[in-house]
């Protein structure tokens, strides 16, 4: 029953409220921006309504308003919630293939046109 698998738990204090201090606010806004909401995924968890993300809202914005640093805070969530969580992940063998990638189908879409290009230059040359 889909209704028995909502959250029925009140959202954290600071899941949708901002912090009092605008500079420690933006702080954590900019924050919230660069992490990845992991119910929604194509979220940030600063634009997603999933509880998940609220919770984590809330665990940023009680973390600035403590003192912590963003830099810091995105350590923890990294260690909680693994490098999925931030939308830029460390280059490390893990993550290899998300930066290489890219640069592989473009080096590989680049061989297969210059072959093309040049079997079609070579056609060409032997009709004449």
């Amino acid at each position: 029953m889909p209704t028995a698998a909502q959250d029925r738990l009140p959202p954290a204090p600071y899941a949708y409220e901002q912090l009092r201090d605008p500079a420690k606010e933006a702080r954590a806004k900019a924050l919230m921006e660069e992490l990845r909401c992991l119910v929604c995924q194509g979220q940030s968890i600063a634009d997603s309504d999933a509880p998940l993300a609220g919770d984590m809202r809330h665990e940023v914005r009680s973390k600035i308003a403590a003192g912590e640093s963003p830099d810091e805070i995105k350590t923890w969530l990294v260690a909680r919630y693994g490098n999925w969580v931030s939308y830029d992940p460390p280059f490390d063998a893990a993550t290899a293939f998300l930066w290489l990638g890219p640069l592989l189908f473009l080096a590989l879409g680049g061989w297969l046109a210059f072959g093309r290009f040049r079997r079609s230059e070579g056609d060409g040359e032997e009709a004449a």
